[in-house]
């Protein structure tokens, strides 16, 4: 039985690389996207299927999941790609409650909606996976810690934040799904994506890696966790 993925925000960037990456273990892999001509364009790149997706719109949300319970069924695995950065490096005393509103629209309340309406679907698979791409940042044990390695980063509070949140979302899911679906947070990494103007020291493609690895977890998986490449990460 072929594996049915949707990856959210990938048409570009990390989320692309999951595609490619999850399509060549040959899954079924459902690209999506909120802006057409980017997601048809990467999709026919890529050999899989474009869906229209904007995590931010629940109509949007609810038609995609219509669509994938008319066209397979049910989902397997689901990514929470979709991510944006806001005003970037802006410090908290700066910070608008409206830039944070709109980051934690697509960073936390978009995973949020978007898990919820494919729920009823990734319970029908026989081995669900969902993987929340969180971020380093997203670390209160890192972020607090003086000598750690993310004290050069200027103190910002809309991103971060809102991988602190989904952080705390992923344990809740995983929580309540606890033995029915594996659920788990993945750092990619400073990847060079149009996110950070390409400053990364890491690739897109290094970067999906964790994401499929979570997302092709045997049966006795962990889940509710927080992992890169190495390994756990302290909340």
């Amino acid at each position: 039985m072929t594996t049915i993925a949707l990856v959210t925000g990938a048409n570009k960037g990390i989320g692309y690389r999951i595609v490619e990456q999850l399509a060549a273990r040959g899954m079924t892999v459902l690209l999506g996207g909120r802006d057409q001509k980017r997601r048809e364009a990467a999709a026919v790149e890529l050999g899989v299927e474009p869906v229209a997706l904007d995590v931010t719109d629940p109509a949007s949300v609810a038609a995609a999941a219509a669509h994938v319970r008319t066209a397979f069924g049910r989902l397997d695995v689901l990514v929470n790609n979709a991510g944006i950065a806001g005003t970037g490096a802006v410090p908290p005393s700066d910070t608008t409650v409206e830039a944070v509103r709109e980051v934690f629209d697509t960073n936390v309340y978009g995973a949020i909606r978007v898990t919820n309406a494919m729920l009823p679907l990734l319970l029908r698979s026989p081995a669900p996976r969902i993987v929340n791409v969180s971020s380093m940042v997203g670390s209160l044990a890192v972020q607090s810690d003086p000598a750690g390695r993310l004290s050069v980063i200027p103190p910002t509070v809309a991103y971060p934040m809102s991988k602190t949140a989904l952080n705390a979302v992923t344990v809740q899911y995983a929580r309540e799904l606890a033995g029915r679906v594996l659920v788990n947070a993945a750092d990619p990494g400073y990847c060079a994506t149009d996110l950070n103007d390409h400053r990364g020291w890491r690739s897109a493609a290094e970067g999906a890696a964790i994401a499929v690895r979570l997302a092709t977890l045997d049966a006795d998986g962990p889940t509710g966790g927080f992992f890169n490449d190495d390994g756990p990460l302290p909340w």
